[in-house]
């Protein structure tokens, strides 16, 4: 069974058509790069996979289930991390994760082991107000992480990180795929993330997919590296795409 199927998917926002027509299936275990420039329509896409935002038309399954008729069954299954999360910043590391543990009924067992895998056992007890963003951001990954979520949504979790943050986060990410139990949806800034991270990579500009596949299939002599596609597909770099006033 497919763990993500987008059928014919449509969003639009008054006279924008964000989303136009988008169709895409995802392994179990796949990890997959969402790419495109502000306003490509990625954001809103991601939204409604996560159950977030209503489709015009289309159809989306989370393995086979629907938002409309299956949402308890789903938000058990899914963890998500947005760009900017917050959490109350007199709260240590441990009781923001115990917090939110316990929506899950889940005890201290689980709280150790995402405080171990995302190596914040010598800031369990730092007040979130003290940490750093590198740190915070580990937090919204350890919170997204409680309940062994099968389908993981990461919103751009290094953006505004110093390079040895953003190492560590992906390294965390990396030790997480090896052991194969979650599917990650990522949308990102950084081509040098979506290559040391995913299997599958989507290009999306103007509601629409331009290019997917792994990263061997979707280069050639015309595009060495995934900066040269991306420009060639979308005329943009995607340094420059970040500087685009848009709403994705």
């Amino acid at each position: 069974m497919l763990q993500i199927e987008v059928k014919n998917v449509f969003k639009s926002f008054k006279d924008v058509q964000a989303v136009r027509g988008i169709s895409l299936a995802i392994q179990p275990g796949e990890f997959v790069a969402l790419l495109g420039p502000n306003g490509a329509g990625k954001t809103t896409l991601v939204e409604m996979m996560e159950g977030l935002r209503k489709p015009d038309s289309g159809t989306i399954l989370l393995q086979g289930k629907s938002w409309q008729k299956q949402e308890k069954e789903l938000r058990k299954i899914i963890g998500l991390s947005l760009q900017e999360t917050r959490f109350a910043e007199k709260l240590t590391i441990r009781e923001t994760l115990r917090l939110f543990a316990s929506f899950f009924e889940l005890g201290n067992e689980r709280v150790n082991e995402v405080i171990e895998l995302t190596e914040l056992e010598s800031k369990q007890k730092s007040m979130v107000g003290t940490l750093s963003g590198g740190q915070r951001q580990r937090l919204a990954l350890a919170v997204a992480l409680l309940n062994h979520p099968q389908i993981l949504f990461l919103d751009e979790p290094t953006t505004g990180l110093d390079p040895h943050s953003r190492l560590d986060l992906w390294n965390i990410l990396k030790t997480l795929k090896d052991q194969g139990d979650t599917t990650l949806i990522l949308t990102t800034h950084y081509m040098e993330e979506a290559e040391s991270l995913c299997d599958h990579i989507i290009i999306i500009d103007e509601g629409k997919i331009l290019r997917e596949g792994n990263l061997d299939d979707l280069l050639d002599e015309n595009a060495r590296n995934l900066d040269e596609l991306f420009i060639r597909l979308t005329g943009k770099t995607l340094n420059e795409s970040q500087s685009t006033n848009y709403t994705n």
